[in-house]
């Protein structure tokens, strides 16, 4: 049940009876220069599409489109909140569903710079005798199946948003190859944040648009990307979070 459609009446009646609800939380960030920059909510809003076909008896807030994107800022069209800003209206959303009798939050998220922030705000939550649990659906495939496994507007990711609307993926620069920027002639770029330097990884942070004009990273390249493929995928998802929110449901607070 979507919380927008609802009274305030049906809003209390339901706290009344139940002390969850679930929270989707994307960003608006360059994913590459062929994906939407929606990608990070649209995908979510999609798996709640799909979990409210088989569960409607849970209560859904309204999808949080922002997100913390700190090295992305620079790429057109991204909205970047940053951690702190991120955090604390989280949090205040998350204190006035507390206040209405919410103790149990589950985080839809959809992207990798929101999880420190969700994070601390589920220590937070744990100290007060409530719960929050993230589901962050991109990492939760991987152990679903192994080539899912994919980067930042990779083939994982353009495979969700073929499966959201397949007209949203621009082709026209699907096959372009990823290009890393290296450090120095030894220095390799290897990742959002990371280097290679004599086959050993470190942590150099940039902006992204220091390491890729393009703006997807990752070993999985989009051109590879099927709607079956994101089918498939959101699919399981979708099956794993019915069963997951079921059984969270029962933890006793």
């Amino acid at each position: 049940m979507l919380l927008e459609e609802m009274t305030w009446v049906k809003s209390e009646e339901y706290f009344k009876e139940n002390d969850m609800i679930i929270i989707p939380i994307g960003s608006l960030e360059c994913h590459g220069k062929h994906m939407p920059l929606g990608t990070d909510f649209l995908i979510p809003n999609k798996i709640i599409e799909l979990f409210r076909e088989k569960n409607d008896n849970v209560m859904i807030a309204p999808t949080i489109p922002y997100g913390s994107c700190e090295s992305l800022y620079e790429f057109s069209g991204t909205v970047n909140l940053g951690l702190d800003l991120f955090y604390n209206l989280v949090k205040k959303i998350i204190e006035n569903f507390k206040s209405h009798g919410a103790k149990k939050f589950v985080i839809l998220n959809g992207h990798g710079g929101n999880i420190k922030a969700l994070e601390r705000i589920g220590y937070e939550l744990d100290s007060v005798g409530c719960k929050m649990a993230i589901l962050n659906w991109w990492l939760n495939v991987w152990e679903m199946d192994e080539k899912w496994k994919g980067g930042h507007g990779g083939g994982e990711e353009t495979a969700g948003i073929m499966a959201v609307n397949p007209d949203l993926i621009d082709r026209t620069y699907i096959d372009e190859p990823l290009v890393l920027k290296d450090l120095s002639s030894e220095i390799k770029g290897a990742g959002f944040n990371t280097v290679k330097y004599k086959g050993i990884t470190v942590t150099v942070p940039r902006l992204t648009n220091n390491v890729t004009d393009n703006g997807w990273i990752g070993p999985d390249h989009p051109k590879f990307a099927t709607e079956e493929w994101g089918n498939n995928m959101l699919n399981a998802f979708t099956e794993f979070m019915l069963d997951f929110v079921d059984e969270f449901n029962k933890v006793e607070l």
